[in-house]
This record gives C-alpha cells, structure tokens and sequence, in this order.
C-alpha cells in the first residue's frame, strides 16, 4: 500500500474513533443525564428561589394541610418559613442540644405536648398541630416572626425573617395564589409510579372532602371548583414528582413534564376544571 493511501486509511480510522468516541460521550450523557441539575424552583419578580425535591414535597405537604383547611396564603408562608428555620424543610428524626426530644419538620418536642415522637415525624400531623396553634390568635397582623416564634417558642425568634421571601414564594404556588409559577427539573425515573398511592396521599394531605380524585390506569384526574384549589394541586404534583414518579401534570391548558422541567402550552390529559396527574408505567420514563 502506498504512503498516501496508508496516511488517507490512518486518518479515516482516526476520524472514526474520535467520532465515536464523541458519540459515546454524548450517550453517557443522555442516559445518565448527568448535566441535569435537580431542583424545584419558583421566582417572584424577578427573584427565583429554590428547593431541592425533598424539601419541595415537604413544602408542598404542608401547604395542602392548609388549603384543606382553607387557610389563607399568609399561613401556609409563616409555616414554611418556620420549617426551613427549624429543620430545612427536612423530617428529621433528631434534635439539638436545646431540644433533645425535638423531631420532624418543625422540631416539636414530645415533652412539650406536642404529640408522640410518631405524630411528629408524621408531616401531615406536624403541619396539622402547627397551624391548630396558629389558629389560636391574630396571626394575620403580625410579621411571620412574631407569629412563628409565638406558637415556636424558639431560642432564636428572629431567625425566622430570613426565609420569608422564600416561604412567600412557595406558598403562593402551592396555595395557587400564582398560576404555574412552582417547576421541578429532574432527571429520568427509575420506578413505575402508583396513581392509587398518588390519588391516596391527595385525600391524606388535603382532607377526604377538598378533592375526589379518581385513578384510571397511570393517571389521577381530580376535578377542582376553581382556579385556585386547581394550581393548588397542580403544583403540589410537580413538587411531588421526584417521589411519585410522576412524568407530566395538566391543568389550565398547560403541561409539565418531567423530561421538559417546564409548563408548555399542549394538549396532555386536561380538560375543563380537571387536573390530571401521568405517573411512570415503567423506570425510565420522562
């Protein structure tokens, strides 16, 4: 074989390796979706604030306790701020050295009243006792630190304006004062999803009388009285996903889904009034 032809074959069989090696590259990429950055976000302004999806669920479950029990918005923004002060918005099963016996998403101690170590660590009863508290003066005229350090009682009162802006934010999706304001990023799933277990944590979270959702196949549709309850438990499903496997939610003519991360405007499940919840009928969906 002559030089030239030798250097022409080297140089095509170079080309191929690097093409492939590029090709590998990139489908390491789309399978592992490794640049896929996981979190659940809302902006207000032209502020954006950010969760990660645990911390978004546990946001979301508490704003359904007070939607169930038609709480206005400011509530549910005293809550979160006090749980991302108290425990980041995680259920933690441990306290500090101030409140040793203190448990779940806003530290209340057994030894104080608050319930058992199980109710505690339970969110919905967690939510639920914080706002029976609550409930119990004017809270509406007071700032969030006033109104959470008077059913808190905490070592640190002013601590809890530092999450205002981020417990307005969230409240304000997740009680659908802000109409697909609330998206999560995230990346494929690895679980089939279960509408009944979805359609099951509606009814707990919520209160059996505030939806009636109904399960066919891999999908939750809930009809809502109005736009608000409506964005209320359509952002809850986004906030949701991660845990659920859920792969798209409908309402309002807009879709999310889990492989856009984003509201668009489509077709998907909706209809009139309805919210619809996809969850995953295989791993990998989305």
């Amino acid at each position: 074989m002559r030089r030239g032809a030798r250097s022409a074959l080297a140089l095509a069989v170079s080309a191929l390796l690097i093409g492939g090696g590029i090709w590998g590259v990139q489908r390491y990429i789309h399978d592992s979706q490794a640049l896929v950055v996981v979190q659940c976000a809302t902006t207000v302004g032209s502020v954006k604030h950010t969760l990660d999806p645990e911390q978004a669920g546990n946001a979301a479950t508490i704003s359904a306790v007070a939607v169930g029990r038609e709480l206005p918005s400011r509530a549910t923004s005293i809550a979160l701020a006090t749980a991302y002060q108290e425990s980041k918005l995680r259920n933690l099963d441990y306290g500090d050295t101030a409140g040793p016996d203190s448990r779940g998403l806003f530290q209340q101690r057994p030894s104080q009243g608050w319930g058992t170590q199980a109710q505690v660590m339970d969110p919905v009863y967690a939510a639920g006792a914080f706002f029976d508290e609550l409930v119990t003066f004017d809270y509406r005229s007071m700032s969030v630190t006033q109104a959470a350090q008077k059913v808190q009682r905490s070592a640190f009162p002013e601590a809890y304006a530092d999450h205002e802006d981020l417990g307005r934010a969230f409240a304000s999706a997740l009680t659908g004062q802000s109409a697909s304001a609330l998206t999560c990023s995230l990346r494929r799933t690895t679980d089939a999803g279960s509408a009944a277990a979805v359609a099951k944590r509606i009814d707990a979270e919520y209160g059996d009388s505030t939806f009636a959702p109904k399960v066919q196949g891999d999908i939750v549709s809930t009809h809502v009285a109005d736009t608000a309850h409506g964005w209320a438990l359509a952002q809850w499903a986004v906030a949701h996903a991660q845990e659920d496997s859920t792969v798209s939610v409908s309402y309002g003519g807009l879709t999310w889904t889990r492989e856009k991360g984003a509201w668009e405007r489509g077709e998907g499940h909706d209809g009139a009034g309805t919210v619809a919840i996809q969850l995953a009928s295989a791993a990998g969906q989305g």
